[in-house]
Formats: C-alpha cells, sequence, structure tokens
C-alpha cells in the first residue's frame, strides 16, 4: 500500500520535507496531549509526520507491530513485555510523561496512607502501573487489608467519588482533575510524594515514546528528529497549559479544553531520552516484576530495548 499521493509527495518537495511522512500513533487522553502541538505544526506544513488516534494501547500495538505505525505512545510495562517476548520488536526512544497519580478521597479528615488499612479504594488501570504502583507503595508501607475495585471504568470514577458511592479512588491526571471539578468536597493525595518518601526518587515514567524497531535501523535520523520535536513539544504543552487544551479540543484528543488547562501542571509532562531515563524505567519495571511478572515479560528488557 503507498503512503503517499502524488499530491502530497509534490507538497512535501515544495516544502522541502521527506517523501515518506512518519506515522505517528497517538493514544487519546493524557499522553496525547503533548501531541496537540505536533499536529498543529503539521497542519502549518510546519513537520512532515501523519498521526492516526487510538482509544487504547492495545488498538494501537498491532499496527506498530505490522509497521503500519512507526512511533507509538506506550505504558513502560507493556512496550518491555512486547520486547521481550516479541523479536524485540519495539525500541523504547524516550520518556515523555512521568508518574501523575493521585489518591482522590472526599474524607476530610483523612491525613496518612496508613488509614486506609481496611478501606476500599476504587482503582483505575487493573494489571496496569496504578495498581502496581499503588500495591507497591501499600506493601512499603505495611498497609494491610486495602480492597482494590476496578468495577468502575476511568471516565465513570469521578461521578462515583463525587455522589459518594466511594471515599477513595486512585486515579491518574486528568480524572483527578474531573473528580476536583465535579465535587468541592474532593482532596488530592499526591501519590509521587509517596513514592519519593519510599524510595529516594523523585518520580516514575508513565509514558514511554516507543518506535518499531526494524523501521528505527533504517531510519536513525528520522527517530532523532522525533525525539527532537516530542521534547519541543512537551515543553510547550508544560508552558502553555490553556493553549495546549484548545489544541485538545481542537485536534479531538479526547479531553475538553478546560480539563486539560487545569491537569497539565499535574500532569509531570517530561522529555528524556530512553538511554538517560534506563535507570528510572528498570525502577519501575522491578516492581511489575515483583507482582506479575508476565505483565512485562518475565524479566527487565536488554540494552538494545533502550534507543542510543
Amino acid at each position: 500500500m503507498k503512503r503517499t499521493f502524488l499530491s502530497l509527495t509534490l507538497s512535501l518537495f515544495a516544502f522541502g520535507m521527506p517523501v515518506f511522512a512518519q506515522k505517528i500513533g497517538v493514544l487519546n487522553g493524557p499522553s496525547g496531549i503533548p501531541c496537540g502541538y505536533l499536529m498543529e505544526q503539521s497542519s502549518q506544513k510546519k513537520n512532515s509526520y501523519e498521526f492516526e488516534k487510538f482509544a487504547s494501547a492495545q488498538m494501537l500495538l498491532p499496527k506498530l507491530l505490522k509497521g503500519e505505525i512507526d512511533i507509538g505512545f506506550l505504558p513502560p510495562n507493556a512496550a518491555a513485555k512486547v520486547f521481550n517476548s516479541g523479536n524485540k520488536a519495539l525500541t523504547a526512544i524516550g520518556i515523555s510523561g512521568n508518574g501523575n497519580l493521585y489518591l482522590m478521597t472526599t474524607d476530610q479528615k483523612f491525613k496518612d496512607f496508613s488509614e486506609l488499612a481496611g478501606k476500599t479504594v476504587v482503582c483505575a488501570g487493573m494489571g496496569a502501573t496504578p495498581e502496581y504502583m499503588f500495591r507497591y507503595l501499600l506493601k512499603q508501607k505495611k498497609v494491610q487489608n486495602v480492597n482494590l475495585d476496578f468495577s468502575i471504568p476511568n471516565p465513570d470514577i469521578a461521578a462515583s467519588l463525587v455522589a459518594g458511592k466511594y471515599d477513595y479512588a486512585l486515579v491518574p491526571e486528568p480524572f483527578a482533575t474531573v473528580s476536583e471539578i465535579k465535587g468541592k468536597n474532593v482532596r488530592r493525595i499526591s501519590i509521587q510524594k509517596i513514592f519519593t518518601e519510599a524510595t529516594g526518587m523523585q518520580s516514575y515514567p508513565m509514558t514511554l515514546v516507543v518506535c518499531n524497531s526494524a523501521w528505527a535501523k533504517k531510519n536513525g535520523e528520522a527517530v532523532a528528529k522525533f525525539a527532537e520535536n516530542c521534547k519541543e513539544a512537551v515543553d510547550w504543552t508544560v508552558q502553555n497549559p490553556d493553549k495546549a487544551g484548545q489544541l485538545s479540543e481542537k485536534h479531538q484528543l479526547g479531553l475538553a479544553s478546560q480539563v486539560v488547562q487545569k491537569a497539565v501542571p499535574n500532569s509531570f509532562y517530561t522529555w528524556k531520552n530512553a538511554k538517560d531515563g534506563r535507570s528510572e524505567i528498570e525502577e519501575l519495571l522491578k516492581i511489575f516484576l515483583d507482582f506479575a511478572p508476565n505483565s512485562i515479560g518475565g524479566k527487565l528488557p536488554g540494552t538494545d530495548f533502550y534507543w542510543q
């Protein structure tokens, strides 16, 4: 299947761009927000990227593995599992987002993590970073008998909390911000802060930028250029949450402008090349290795997982 038509080819030549545009897979939701900047640049012919949006990582992965998508955004454990069990089919380019988990509660007297003993916490992300990060911190803090409830779909957690059906919910941004917008009596407790207290590390990666390994081997300059552009997009997003919200709505990235504007300051968007961020990625993956080895393919990925 040809990836460009004659008219597109001619326009790319006219703007001095490569004939074949890189195909970028974007996840609707918080991890895709910085892509609003890149999508706007593309609409103005300032880059040659083509974007396809996906509702979930499970929908993005098949196209990434087939080479129909060159670059995408994935949770670290999903990327590691594919690398370990899929003939090293993916390469990590960099970290685009650090931990942004929050314990949201309507309990105005809540002060300490230990108070969760015997309580029920609605949890977003069964079998993903929210669950295993929370279990890890409960273990580190020696808090027992906490029931994690995964029965509420992520978009409905905020409404359930505000309605008083639950007292505690573990959610990432932007669901934390949605909870605050909907309920004035909702408080947030930073999981990142508790993680730092337990480990001495400042944070942990939540989102990796990855690429098809076979494509990367043939297109090293394109990988390097995207890393550069992604850093620019992340920096711009952090500095311009209001405009990032507007672009999120314009390019239909799944979040309302108002939510994005309020969520960006608490979303911890960042950029670090995978090679430089290897130790942070491995610290997170060790948590998965402890609680659910199969979730990362049974081992830490090797050096060739990290784009050089």
